[in-house]
């Protein structure tokens, strides 16, 4: 995908100074701190309705309702560019978007992030262990993206449920992490000049705590 990087890019952010911003959003989402109102939202809307966008960062997440992200890392409108789908999976559509972002609009940081009791995590593990037919074929994809990735895990003995759940998820995060960086000569490109930077997170649902993963 060839789109002309905007001359705005310069004013994008690092990806570390990115990073500390979204770790301390998160703070103060789980303080109950929120910087954001919905008079300065709405204007936000309006102002970039006619200037375009220019997000600070590409997150990769799971379609799960009880993972908003712009909520979780307490941004607001035309922050993130949020790229949502079951499992937060890699695939060719997914990728594209990653790049269109990265490549219209200059944003350096990618985040792809899981949450704790993920479904698509779920479903592919009870697929793994009893083999149960799956009712759609745009489902099986799903789950036959996510299958490699947590295999071994469904086979650990002594592991509890739980435990095997959080192994499994943070797998997948790192797997999609791994993909994403591998699979498009355009996002290779960029990470080999050090203009990107990829990471990964999981988001407690029990408490609200993102928890970014070393690569």
């Amino acid at each position: 995908m060839n789109v002309p990087l905007s001359d705005k890019k310069q004013t994008l952010p690092d990806p570390a100074r990115v990073l500390e911003d979204l770790k301390a959003g998160n703070r103060r989402f789980l303080n109950g701190e929120s910087i954001q109102t919905p008079n300065s939202s709405l204007r936000k809307l309006k102002e970039f309705a006619e200037t375009g966008q220019f997000p600070k960062a590409i997150v990769l997440c799971c379609s799960d309702s009880r993972a908003p992200v712009e909520t979780v890392f307490d941004q607001d409108i035309g922050d993130l560019f949020v790229i949502r789908v079951a499992g937060n999976i890699i695939a060719p559509s997914l990728v594209g978007s990653v790049e269109f972002a990265a490549s219209a609009f200059g944003t350096r940081f990618v985040l792809v992030m899981g949450h704790t009791q993920c479904g698509a995590i779920s479903s592919t593990l009870e697929h793994i262990e009893h083999s149960h037919e799956i009712s759609s074929e745009n489902i099986h994809d799903i789950i036959s993206r996510i299958k490699p990735h947590i295999f071994s895990i469904s086979r650990m003995q002594g592991v509890s449920r739980d435990e095997m759940m959080a192994r499994a998820v943070e797998a997948n995060v790192l797997a999609s992490v791994s993909q994403l960086s591998h699979s498009s000569r355009l996002i290779e490109g960029l990470l080999q000049e050090g203009k990107i930077k990829i990471l990964g997170a999981v988001l407690d649902l029990s408490t609200g705590q993102v928890n970014f993963l070393d690569i």
